[in-house]
């Protein structure tokens, strides 16, 4: 099966909208070639565009012709999909005991569903660890950005770009850090990166040809969100929804196998646990959540249309020069300020969520809910303008999830008789396929995060297509909704 490639609005898009050069069929009878050259700063998006005129280059890099035959070339795609599914998870593994590592250090505690947040914290600690960090990550930012090769996002590498080693390693730690510090972004992109820069490696060692090279980027970039959450069926799916341009059985079946083993191998490491907790949930779904759906995925579709236009915006303006010397300790300095009061605004957004998750449903929630949903949006869109990298998946599941739980207690005043975690889980869905554009995949990785009932898919899916088509209707409402949604 082969298909256009249309996503080009997607924050975590592979390609705008078609093939970049240097990605497509040409090269299969040769080894796989890279650019080099300047490269605007990785963010968290994968969609980062190489500057006009720019081209992938195919000298540096020099296999000669190999032309293997097709068993052969199978068999070499299928190992290196193995060795990947294997490094990515043991990386994933180790970049999420680093995270607990650094939260017990700056913050006194680890996350856990008991206690996902720092909540305990004393608000001086709290304060001081993501000002020590945000200034410490800007100096160290801003050297590798100004001083060595760039690190290009997964959507470049997927398209040619080369991902330097040590600099690559160097901006997935400062990821982590920051995250395990308490500045408010995700940390799924370092895995990805990780994963990225693995695949590279790896298909040049075994000589692969170049649209076989892309396979393996894309798979082993979404194989890093199954290793760091335990989510093999999301990670399978980005690569699938966000990164392939084409779509066959054989490149689903290893996307899958890939993020599967990756799961595993870094559950050998962390372990394993539910990552949002939704308490006791009737999977015998009421007729009424199928009536929520449609209102509650027009809202969430709209909002997260508008925090994936936010988002992108502040990767647009991200502090890049040395400007990124006082925004984002400004950022530190903010998110401090607010974490005070409001401390769960810290980190990727698990403590946000898991207050909607597990609340009880009560007119009195709402305020806080409003409150946690307003400073995340607000701390997240200024930590990336300012200069830091990193993700949006988890802070999207957060407002997803906020207001959802604020959208459900509002209709349990009228009809509703589900849990309050089933109206967070819908929320989460519904923002979370809106913003990324990418349903398959954000259904997954809420669904697996929160180890829901298998039967709620349908409630699931049902607002999870309204808040798409809400997006999708409402971006391109000026231009042509019917082409966006239904091609030519």
């Amino acid at each position: 099966m082969r298909r256009n490639f249309l996503r080009k609005h997607s924050p975590d898009d592979g390609t705008a909208g078609s093939r970049a050069a240097g990605a497509g069929d040409a090269g299969d009878h040769a080894g796989p070639s890279f650019y080099t050259g300047d490269l605007k700063d990785a963010g968290h998006f994968d969609n980062t565009e190489l500057r006009p005129g720019q081209q992938v280059a195919d000298t540096t890099l020099d296999h000669p012709d190999t032309r293997r035959d097709g068993r052969v070339r199978i068999l070499v795609v299928i190992v290196a999909t193995v060795v990947l599914g294997l490094a990515v998870g043991a990386g994933a593994g180790l970049l999420t005991e680093l995270l607990y590592g650094i939260e017990h250090c700056f913050l006194g505690f680890v996350e856990s569903p008991d206690l996902p947040g720092p909540f305990e914290t004393d608000w001086r600690r709290r304060f001081l660890s993501v000002v020590v960090a945000a200034v410490v990550a800007a100096v160290l930012w801003y050297l590798l950005r100004t001083k060595t090769k760039k690190v290009p996002s997964v959507g470049q590498a997927f398209r040619g770009a080369l991902m330097p080693v040590w600099q690559t390693v160097v901006h997935v730690l400062l990821q982590i850090f920051i995250v395990g510090a308490g500045l408010s972004v995700g940390r799924e992109v370092a895995p990805r990166e990780l994963g990225s820069m693995f695949a590279q490696r790896v298909g040049s060692w075994l000589r692969v040809r170049e649209s076989d090279l892309h396979l393996l980027v894309a798979i082993a970039a979404g194989a890093g969100i199954g290793g760091v959450y335990n989510a093999p069926l999301a990670g399978a799916f980005f690569a699938i929804e966000i990164l392939m341009v084409d779509v066959t059985v054989g490149r689903v079946a290893l996307a899958f196998g890939c993020s599967a083993l990756a799961a595993w191998t870094a559950s050998l490491i962390k372990g394993t646990h539910t990552f949002y907790v939704m308490g006791t949930v009737d999977a015998l779904y009421s007729p009424d959540l199928m009536l929520y759906a449609v209102p509650a995925g027009i809202v969430l579709g709209l909002l997260g249309m508008w925090f994936r236009r936010g988002a992108q915006w502040a990767e647009r303006r991200k502090a890049s020069d040395r400007s990124i010397l006082w925004m984002l300790p400004l950022a530190g300095l903010v998110t401090g300020v607010v974490a005070i009061w409001v401390p769960q605004v810290m980190g990727n957004g698990r403590a946000t969520a898991q207050i909607a998750f597990s609340g009880t449903p009560t007119m009195s929630l709402i305020p806080l809910l409003l409150l946690s949903f307003v400073a995340k949006a607000l701390v997240t869109l200024f930590t990336i303008r300012s200069g830091a990298s990193g993700g949006v998946l988890t802070p999207g599941i957060a407002l997803g999830s906020s207001m959802g739980c604020i959208l459900g207690i509002l209709w349990m005043q009228l009809a509703g008789t589900n849990s309050i975690g089933v109206y967070a889980l819908m929320g989460a869905c519904a923002l979370l396929s809106a913003s990324q554009n990418a349903p398959l995949m954000a259904m997954s990785l809420v669904m697996e995060l929160t180890e829901a009932p298998l039967n709620l898919f349908i409630p699931v899916a049902w607002i999870s297509i309204v808040a798409v088509l809400t997006a999708k209707i409402t971006e391109h409402w000026h231009d042509s909704p019917a082409k966006t949604l239904l091609g030519d």
